[in-house]
């Protein structure tokens, strides 16, 4: 599984992290850690990520999350009729 986490957000108190693991990208906010004065922590917050990866890893696993389908290569002009 590999990570990569983006700048924290502090409006929204979260960092963006794409996942990619057996082909499959994922991307989600994780909420961010921060200390007892309410500081971000960087590095508290990078073990929340790995923490997160795990269940990640096992939903691409099972199937749950995979990447989306391609887009379809449709050579049928906007409203055409389609034949059956």
């Amino acid at each position: 599984m590999q990570t990569e986490i983006a700048p924290y957000d502090a409006a929204r108190r979260t960092v963006g992290v794409t996942f990619t693991h057996a082909g499959v990208v994922h991307q989600r906010e994780v909420n961010a850690c921060h200390d007892g004065d309410g500081a971000y922590d960087a590095e508290a917050t990078a073990a929340r990520v790995e923490a997160v990866a795990s269940g990640v890893a096992v939903k691409i696993a099972a199937g749950a999350i995979t990447n989306p389908p391609a887009p379809a290569d449709d050579d049928a002009a906007p409203g055409a009729a389609v034949e059956a």
